[in-house]
This record gives C-alpha cells, sequence and structure tokens, in this order.
C-alpha cells in the first residue's frame, strides 16, 4: 500500500513573491509546491532560491517542497544544490522523461548532502513521459510521487481543455497504472480557471474516482474543496467500519459469505476499507 499521508491539496506558491510564502503557513494545504520554476522570471530567480531555501524550515510539520528549474535549463544545477542543502520534504522535477533523468536528479541530491527524507517528486507533462511512465515511477526509492502536468501535456498533444479531460484520459489513465503498479503515490493536475468553483470541485471528484491520492492547485480557494472531495466522506466511514466488523464477525464464526448493505464482501472490500480508514486517520491528525 501507497504511504497514507494526506496529500490531498498541494498548492504552488510563487517563489518569488515573499507575501505569498508568509501566506501559505496559515493555509490547509496538505503540502506546498515553493516554485522556482514557472512563477518566477528569469532576472529574480537566485534571489528566488535564496528566499524558498530559507522559508523551507518555517512551516512546522507541513509537507513542503521544493519545484526546480529543468534540466535544460541554466538554473537547474544550482537550484539542486541549494534545495540539497535546504532539505525540503522533496524536490519536485519538471519535465522528467525517462529513469536516467531520475538516476541524474538522485546523484545531484546525493552529491548535494540531502538529507535521506528529501524525496523526488516527478512531474510527468510530455507524451515521452506518458509513454515511460512505468519506468520513471519505478527508477528509484528516493521517488515517491508522480504529478501530472497536464497543462504542457495538452500543449504537446495540440488537445484542447474540454470539460471531463477526455484528450488527456489516455496519458492520466498510463501515469495511475504506472504509479500503482510501482507503489508511488500520484497527483492530478492543475484547473486553470480559479473563478470557475463548480468546474473545478467537478474535476476534483473526477480525479478521485479516477484514483488520484490528491490534486495540485494554483489558488488558495481551491484548497478547502479540494479537501474535502479527496477525504473519505461520513458515510463512506461508516460503512468501512461496518465492512471490517462484518468480515471479522464472519471470520471468527467461520462463515465463509459475509454481506453488508445486500452486497457480497471479499478480501478486497476489507483492504480498501482499512485504507479508507487510515486515511481518515492520517488526515485527523495533520488537522
Amino acid at each position: 500500500m501507497t504511504e497514507l499521508r494526506p496529500r490531498r491539496s498541494v498548492l504552488y506558491m510563487p517563489g518569488a513573491n515573499e507575501r505569498a510564502l508568509e501566506k501559505a503557513k496559515s493555509l490547509p494545504a496538505d503540502a506546498l509546491i515553493l516554485d522556482l520554476e514557472d512563477a518566477v522570471a528569469p532576472d529574480a530567480k537566485e534571489a528566488a532560491r535564496e528566499r524558498v531555501c530559507a522559508a523551507v524550515g518555517t512551516y512546522g510539520s507541513r509537507e513542503v517542497t521544493i519545484r526546480v528549474n529543468g534540466l535544460d535549463t541554466e538554473w537547474h544545477d544550482a537550484d539542486l544544490r541549494a534545495a540539497a542543502a535546504a532539505g525540503p520534504a522533496a524536490v519536485v522535477a519538471p519535465k522528467v522523461n525517462s529513469a536516467a533523468e531520475v538516476h541524474n536528479i538522485e546523484r545531484a541530491l546525493e552529491l548535494g548532502g540531502a538529507p535521506e527524507h528529501t524525496k523526488i517528486w516527478a512531474m510527468v507533462e510530455t507524451p515521452v513521459a506518458m509513454l515511460h511512465a512505468e519506468e520513471i515511477a519505478g527508477a528509484s526509492e528516493r521517488l515517491t510521487v508522480l504529478v501530472m502536468g497536464t497543462n504542457d501535456l495538452a500543449k504537446e498533444l495540440h488537445a484542447e481543455f474540454v470539460p471531463g479531460r477526455g484528450p488527456l484520459l489516455g496519458g492520466l489513465s498510463l501515469c495511475l497504472l504506472a504509479a500503482r503498479a510501482t507503489g508511488k503515490v500520484i497527483l492530478d493536475g492543475v484547473y486553470n480557471d480559479v473563478k470557475d468553483a463548480e468546474g473545478f470541485e467537478a474535476e476534483c471528484l473526477q480525479g478521485r474516482q479516477y484514483g488520484f491520492d490528491g490534486k495540485t492547485l494554483i489558488h488558495p480557494s481551491q484548497v478547502e474543496p479540494c479537501n474535502r472531495v479527496f477525504a473519505p466522506s461520513e458515510e463512506e466511514i461508516d460503512r468501512s467500519r461496518r465492512i471490517i466488523a462484518a468480515f471479522e464477525e464472519a471470520s471468527a464464526a467461520g462463515r465463509g459469505v459475509v454481506t453488508v448493505d445486500g452486497r457480497m464482501i471479499e478480501n478486497l472490500h476489507v483492504e480498501n476499507a482499512r485504507r479508507v480508514l487510515a486515511l481518515a486517520e492520517a488526515i485527523g491528525r495533520s488537522n
């Protein structure tokens, strides 16, 4: 089973904006991505790097990560060295296309003296990455999370953003399969229209139904609905408890057939019920 640390809401925060980094301390996002890449202009990269690395240790027990600039940029090596020294929960690497790239990032972190707790989150956002998702996900024990980069994927596919995300579902499914096959966490991509609350919640629900562990976000207003959608409901928690109780009672009595609410219960249902309760408990601890 994948690590059951809540990652329902994972919020990007611009590394060049000191006010935003401070505001993030009061937001109920499960995790933060302090961004040195897309949210930072070229002439602000170095100052943002210093600011983000200094801020890493100021968020208490919150899971805080740093998104570095891509392998093909002039800032990548310096970002990795600085992140290794800062020791965040993870380094988020954009546009990872192969196992070799994962190995290069891992080697750079080790050479930079990164602590063991600093993991790798690999962003998969190109057709090449979709077709090599299992190879990427399984490349390293240090790699613990796949992050979908749906904006870049749509761009490279020449696809349109439409309700239901039909053009992207093939890639999303491939990466979900890869994450589950290798025991890794996987986060859905961002929703761009911050004023479309209904559309955002619908996409959160779709992501949860598909099996994503959570969703990356671009605005604080998206945190609360995302947390709600990706958390087990009271009804799910109650049903999970009843499934486990009924199964254990039947097992103790030597009965081979178990039903709850008229549905037959098997081991797979019990395992899922235990996962739901474990996630609910983890969310409770983090609040």
